[in-house]
């Protein structure tokens, strides 16, 4: 049974170090959290999940990894400083501050339900930086707010250093930065936090071909890679339409509150490639975009066949880590009624997923022939280069198999009087708790048999 709150994995996460609030011995900040010695590991598998996917597996896409600080006349022209902003309201009784758009009335506060509240005024999402050493205080830079326009304007270094023909992408994974009004739902909405994006560039032709292709080929990775059921994910058109985009769709996932976005899928036509580059009246676009006089690079493709010079179509697919680490636990969080008034919370995670792949258990802490086996076995383990593998040495087994089960540990391996006897351990499985001796020659192909289901 899935968790039926986010609370469920709130509390997981702080117990067993998956997740902890940022700064929280100075009273935490909004919208900032601090990714513990297991929440590392999972988001790292997940990331993983997502580049073996969309660049290794394939021969049309690149890698890139952005810097995080860019000149301010990127987001000049790829329309942020402008538009990128939400329309705030504030409270005149309790002073709280709202998304408008977000209100459950907007006639009213969300907070104290007075009905005194301010007309909506734009509220600019980027977070703007002064630097350098003749810095005075004024905006020159800012912390990207997405990881896409710094892979438009590399557009033509990667088909410089890498030439392709269209189709091809562009992926990235890395930290982006906006200031939230209200930062919501645990790690779903925060001001720092990582995506995963691919910018795909086609021919204007074929874009709402690939603009199908990639709907289902990324439902097709929830579904089929991370283990998300199919019924609990579904596509939602937008409506209204961002300026740049002709065409987009959410991936939505029924989250306990409701179905909420975890990726989206936008043909954002020529706007992006057309906004950064030089010469823009030289080609024909269809966005329209800001007059541009500071590129130095036409951010073009010139077809080698038919000889045509023109600005590629982009069919984006961009998804949110954290939210996709929170479906996953979500999806995993399993209490399960053990009888006689024993119960057990346990992560069925993917193994490939796990943030553990195997533990190993010593039954006693205090017999050194013991004691060196469990080392020697772990140490043969961790040289299989699978993720991580731990020891544990605290002596008490129930404690051990509980604590591995609600981090998701698909198998634990004990090590006890017995094994000294007729090297046998005892492998228990985390799902169904069954167990069974093995020779201690068979761990490594038991092991790598689970974590590669």
């Amino acid at each position: 049974m899935p968790a039926k709150t986010v609370n469920d994995i709130v509390a997981l996460c702080k117990r067993r170090g998956f997740i902890f609030t940022g700064s929280e011995i100075y009273g935490g900040l909004g919208g900032a959290y601090d990714y513990g010695p297991y929440g590392v590991e999972l988001m790292k598998n997940i990331r993983n999940a997502w580049w073996n996917f969309m660049v290794y597996a394939r021969n049309d896409i690149e890698g890139l990894d952005a810097a995080l600080i860019s000149n301010k006349l990127l987001w000049k022209y790829s329309g942020h400083e402008g538009c990128f902003s939400d329309p705030l309201v504030e409270c005149k009784k309790c002073g709280a501050r709202m998304r408008q758009d977000k209100m459950k009335d907007i006639t009213k506060c969300d907070n104290c339900g007075s009905s005194d509240i301010t007309e909506p005024r734009a509220y600019q999402l980027m977070m703007g930086l002064s630097i350098g050493a003749t810095a005075d205080g004024s905006v020159n830079a800012y912390l990207r707010p997405e990881t896409a326009t710094t892979t438009y304007v590399n557009f033509k270094n990667v088909l410089d250093a890498k030439p392709h023909k269209l189709p091809f992408g562009i992926a990235q994974i890395g930290k982006a930065f906006r200031n939230e009004i209200s930062p919501r739902g645990f790690v779903f909405r925060m001001r720092e936090f990582e995506q995963a994006e691919m910018q795909y560039f086609v021919n204007p032709a074929e874009d709402e071909k690939y603009f199908e292709y990639w709907k289902s080929t990324r439902l097709s990775w929830w579904i089929n890679v991370l283990g998300i059921p199919q019924e609990k994910l579904r596509f939602l058109p937008h409506v209204k339409l961002a300026h740049y985009a002709k065409a987009a769709v959410d991936i939505e996932y029924a989250f306990p509150d409701g179905f909420d976005e975890l990726e989206g899928v936008h043909n954002r036509q020529d706007f992006d490639l057309g906004s950064h580059t030089k010469g823009q009246n030289e080609f024909k676009l269809s966005a329209n975009v800001m007059e541009n006089k500071d590129s130095t690079t036409k951010l073009a493709y010139s077809d080698a066949q038919t000889g045509e010079n023109f600005i590629p179509y982009v069919i984006e697919t961009a998804m949110g880590v954290n939210r996709a680490m929170l479906a996953v636990m979500l999806e995993a969080y399993t209490e399960e009624d053990l009888g006689d008034g024993k119960s057990r919370t346990v992560l069925k995670l993917k193994p490939w997923l796990a943030p553990v792949k195997a533990a190993v258990i010593p039954l006693v802490r205090n017999v050194p022939e013991i004691t060196e086996l469990s080392n020697k076995i772990t140490d043969d383990l961790r040289k299989l280069s699978i993720g991580k593998i731990e020891l544990e040495n605290s002596g008490n087994i129930g404690k051990n198999y509980r604590r591995h089960d609600e981090i998701g540990t698909p198998v634990c391996i004990t090590i006890d009087h017995q094994t000294l006897e007729d090297n046998t351990v005892t492998v228990r499985y985390r799902d169904t708790m069954e167990q069974e001796r093995i020779s201690i020659d068979d761990i490594t192909k038991k092991v790598l048999e689970i974590t590669h289901q």
